[in-house]
């Protein structure tokens, strides 16, 4: 069971305003932990905070910035200095929308960069030290089933997704030692804001799963990394990474292409 007594007081979630980062936002506080909620739209974090704050009797602070911005490590650092994150769940990290590398403006795939690998490297590396201090603690990073391989249109996407599955196996070697639990969540299609924006979900005859589910499953196999995949993507997952590469993207491509073609269109 995922408890204060266990991780510690407080949780840092990157990303947490709605969606993913709001049911993981929603269970932390059910448990008693305290929250840190970072996102872009202050309006949004605050609504969040104060429903989580009259639910649960936790203790809710907010930061509103952007997780791509230069300065980013910097304000968490300052708003974090007198608080013991045990928990650090980092959401952050939408697909945008279908593009051709030469043809995707460079403010668009190094933001996408900066996002997925830079932030969730940095904060990773901060709070890791005050964990293996203390001899527990979690980091969770969100990822995507888009990692599984390479997809026409989605070469920055695909590339950044591959990058937290293998850091996040990579920081599990290096802290299970240390008590601190690491994974990656490789997730599929799920019905987010973020989501609904893209579109991606759109032509796929495939329904999206539920954030409390993906949740729900992520908490309860926390120990269990460095990478966790949702039960009804197990078996594709561990069919596509087994795939020649070559026909492992012809295929990841395949499915996709609907989406991507009308989206470009």
């Amino acid at each position: 069971m995922i408890t204060a007594e266990h991780y510690g007081p407080w949780a840092l979630i990157a990303g947490g305003s709605d969606g993913v980062g709001a049911a993981f936002a929603e269970r932390l506080a059910a448990q008693g932990i305290n929250l840190l909620l970072v996102a872009r739209n202050a309006q949004t974090l605050e609504a969040t905070a104060e429903a989580l704050r009259a639910d649960h009797g936790v203790a809710v602070r907010t930061l509103a910035l952007d997780l791509a911005g230069e300065d980013m490590l910097e304000r968490i650092v300052a708003a974090t200095d007198d608080l013991e994150i045990g928990m650090l769940v980092y959401n952050a990290g939408a697909a945008g929308g279908p593009v051709a590398l030469v043809d995707q403006s460079t403010v668009a795939a190094l933001t996408n960069i900066r996002l997925n690998v830079v932030g969730q490297t940095l904060l990773s590396r901060h709070f890791a030290r005050g964990m293996i201090a203390r001899g527990h603690g979690a980091i969770l990073l969100v990822g995507s089933l888009g990692a599984i391989a390479g997809c026409k249109n989605l070469a920055v996407y695909g590339g950044v997704k591959s990058f937290t599955q293998t850091f996040a196996e990579a920081l599990w070697a290096e802290l299970s030692p240390y008590g601190v639990d690491v994974c990656a969540l490789m997730i599929g299609r799920t019905r987010t804001p973020a989501l609904e924006r893209t579109k991606l979900h759109e032509n796929t005859g495939v329904p999206a799963a539920e954030p409390e589910d993906v949740v729900d499953f992520a908490l309860a196999n926390l120990t269990e990394g460095p990478v966790l995949v949702p039960p009804e993507h197990q078996a594709g997952f561990a069919a596509m990474r087994a795939m020649p590469r070559r026909k492992a993207v012809e295929v990841m491509t395949r499915s996709l292409e609907p989406q991507t073609r009308d989206l470009m269109d």
